[in-house]
């Protein structure tokens, strides 16, 4: 079979990095930044499949994908942010529509009645916060760098109501012995709760193949790198710090996951030789990273995959290239190349 190549869409966010998308996509940088890649069928940015008289849309070609996927490049840090389960989308979603706030208003928080898990894999070094530390971790780190405010009310209140006082109230007097990644935060914001927010927070580092899963709930900022992202193909965030769009720090109260977490990176398993499976907690979508040396096939199982080549050459698929593939079809390979192969529930 032919291969179906897709034409994603950049999205031109104020965090985006201006060289690492146009490198990956052998285009010009044109001093805009360029954040986000996108590759499916969402309404915010459909893909297109490229035929030999021109393109068509992805969701004639294959129908509406249940999953989405990005190349992300982050030059600043994004927004301190979560997402909802199914429950809460569906009633935040009905809530919104019955007020009459249009999907494209601004002040949209829910977009749609689907939850949003994620999947985060480094491309590059990668930098976030993510998920909550161990409050006895965490009262160390203060007693290390002389955060007593901080320390008091996680010490008194506990760590929800310590995260409340943060984002309500304010401007705060941040401690001056930071860790340089949070400096850098109270440096572009200063004053705001957030950053003391993500001094609670787990602080990661991913090297390239090591991921973040990001499930319902799960507090998190990305602060640098790039990335390829595997999520439902939903577009509900919940702000609570950290950029020019909507916060709204109530709905974030109500809806992250305010609990200690041991740490939240994971690493994929080999499950054949050059082949290996990223572990995730939702059933509507997978990943898996493909290191092809010599020759591969792919044979798709599932109702639509996308296949993504990060680096070098494998014939079919080089660099910067994806593809469609539906249920049945397959892909040869040949070459030395990483590729990322990627699906959902439809």
């Amino acid at each position: 079979m032919s291969v179906q190549l897709l034409r994603g869409v950049v999205q031109h966010y104020e965090w985006g990095d201006q060289q690492a998308i146009p490198n990956f996509l052998h285009t010009e940088a044109d001093a805009r930044p360029w954040a986000e890649l996108w590759f499916g069928t969402h309404r915010s940015g459909p893909s297109l499949v490229k035929t030999p008289s021109g393109s068509q849309p992805l969701s004639i070609y294959a129908g509406e994908l249940s999953f989405l996927v990005k190349i992300i490049a982050a030059a600043k840090p994004l927004s301190l942010q979560t997402h909802p389960t199914d429950e809460q989308a569906a009633s935040g979603y009905q809530q919104e529509n019955e007020i009459g706030i249009s999907l494209d208003s601004p002040l949209r928080i829910y977009r749609d009645s689907s939850a949003k898990p994620e999947l985060l894999i480094a491309l590059t070094p990668f930098e976030a916060i993510c998920g909550f530390r161990p409050i006895d971790e965490t009262l160390e780190l203060c007693t290390r760098f002389g955060w007593t405010e901080l320390a008091s009310h996680l010490r008194e209140d506990g760590l929800a109501e310590c995260v409340r006082w943060a984002l309500t109230t304010g401007p705060h007097q941040l401690p001056t012995q930071l860790p340089a990644w949070a400096g850098r935060l109270a440096t572009m914001y200063p004053g705001n709760g957030g950053v003391l927010v993500a001094l609670l927070m787990h602080h990661v580092k991913l090297a390239p193949g090591q991921a973040l899963f990001l499930g319902a709930g799960n507090a998190h900022a990305y602060l640098g790198g790039t990335g390829l992202e595997v999520m439902s193909a939903s577009d509900n965030v919940v702000r609570a710090a950290f950029t020019r769009k909507n916060v709204n720090v109530d709905e974030f109260l109500a809806v992250a996951a305010i609990a200690p977490i041991d740490s939240p990176v994971i690493a994929p398993s080999e499950t054949t030789t050059g082949v290996w499976q990223y572990p995730v907690s939702t059933p509507r979508f997978g990943a898996q990273r493909i290191e092809v040396i010599g020759t591969h096939q792919i044979k798709a199982t599932h109702h639509a995959e996308i296949v993504i080549c990060t680096s070098g050459d494998a014939g079919a698929l080089t660099h910067g290239q994806a593809c469609i593939l539906r249920e049945g079809e397959t892909l040869s390979l040949t070459g030395e190349a990483t590729l990322f192969r990627t699906w959902g529930t439809h």
